[in-house]
């Protein structure tokens, strides 16, 4: 069993590797094309999109490598049925049930490979290639109304709640076009401080350079001004919205690790905000190494199959149209999910589930009738 296990590990790590390093290639090729027509403008030259390609790789890896297990997979098992030995592989002892816990050890170890890309290298390339641009084209635009936070906190004037928005961040990494707007108990406008830019120590003070800070009276006397209107070359403002809170409102879903989508979903529920859209995020970015699992699954059956049920090539080819056709039914029941309001973990978990069942049925149906 010690040779058949180095046997289907070595040769389904081979091909797997193989199938991976094409997709990167073809990406890699995809992105370099598309940052090289921004080459020339802002400063950004063709080094920059090599740069960028090269950093959005561990991304693309993460989002292929269950379709690149699937195909690599098949076409091992396919290209074994075809010559015969996985039949003597049979012969000499290789059950059904064997060779699933064999595939399902062997799919853990792509799942534990695809989670470190998607929870450590991923998230850390994708941030530095929005640094990147940041700097190249002098700063970072979130675009539309900006990014919006919201946090609520006793005061020594009592419960006070916040509204904050950041439009975007400089090249030096300083948030930029702040607005905080404060409302009393009863949902009054307080104060508004706008700032130039401004910086977050992880303790939640806030450092706002080129401060315009205006205050409504709780009271007003007949001659007295309605507005307060006072500037502040630099004004400190203490706050719970700490660094990691603000780069998840303003950096891409891409450069949040799991434990971080957790965290700011949770923020989101404790501020009554709406949080669906990165609960759906944590539970699918949670249950996405899995996918290994079901792929190395979905592909044993073509094992079972007769040499003259296709060659290998049609097989691969099947397999590719699996995989994207789960890729389909992921994306599609994410934002089904979200447009219903179903619950996030039976929104991320049903693909999967789905084919899951879909290949261990085909399975038994092979072993038991083929």
């Amino acid at each position: 069993m010690k040779t058949v296990r180095r046997l289907l590990y070595r040769d389904i790590a081979a091909s797997v590797m193989f199938v991976a390093l094409a997709f990167l290639s073809l990406f890699f090729f995809i992105d370099f094309v598309d940052e090289l027509d921004e080459a020339g403008r802002r400063g950004r030259g063709a080094w920059h999109a090599v740069q960028a390609s090269l950093l959005e790789l561990p991304g693309h890896a993460y989002e292929l490598f269950p379709i690149a297990v699937l195909i690599g997979t098949i076409y091992t098992l396919a290209r074994m049925a075809q010559t015969s030995e996985f039949t003597i592989l049979r012969t000499g002892g290789l059950g059904p049930g064997r060779a699933l816990g064999l595939l399902a050890v062997l799919g853990a170890a792509f799942a534990m490979l695809t989670w470190v890309v998607g929870d450590f290298v991923a998230p850390a390339s994708e941030r530095q290639v929005v640094l990147l641009k940041a700097r190249a084209s002098g700063g970072l635009n979130i675009g539309g109304a900006g990014a919006w936070l919201k946090e609520r906190r006793s005061t020594p004037d009592g419960e006070r709640s916040f509204s904050v928005n950041v439009t975007g961040a400089t090249s030096a990494g300083a948030l930029a076009g702040i607005r905080i707007f404060e409302f009393d108990a009863d949902g009054r406008l307080v104060s508004r401080i706008q700032a130039r830019e401004g910086r977050v120590a992880d303790d939640g003070t806030w450092t706002l350079a080129d401060a315009e800070v205006a205050h409504w009276p709780a009271a007003r006397s007949p001659g007295s001004p309605r507005v307060q209107l006072s500037r502040e070359a630099t004004r400190v403002w203490p706050s719970t919205l700490g660094a990691d809170v603000v780069a998840a409102a303003v950096l891409p879903l891409s450069t949040m690790t799991t434990a971080e989508l957790w965290r700011y979903s949770a923020h989101l529920s404790d501020q009554e905000q709406a949080a669906q859209r990165y609960e759906i995020r944590f539970w699918k970015k949670a249950l996405y190494p899995l996918a290994c699992l079901v792929m190395v699954a979905l592909a044993l059956p073509f094992a079972y199959l007769h040499a003259r049920a296709g060659g290998v090539s049609f097989k691969v080819f099947g397999g590719i149209m699996l995989g994207i056709s789960f890729v389909l039914l992921n994306n599609l029941a994410g934002h089904i999910g979200l447009l219903r309001d179903w619950t996030p973990w039976v929104v991320a978990a049903s693909p999967s589930v789905i084919y899951l069942l879909l290949s261990l049925a085909a399975f038994a149906w092979l072993v038991r009738y083929r």
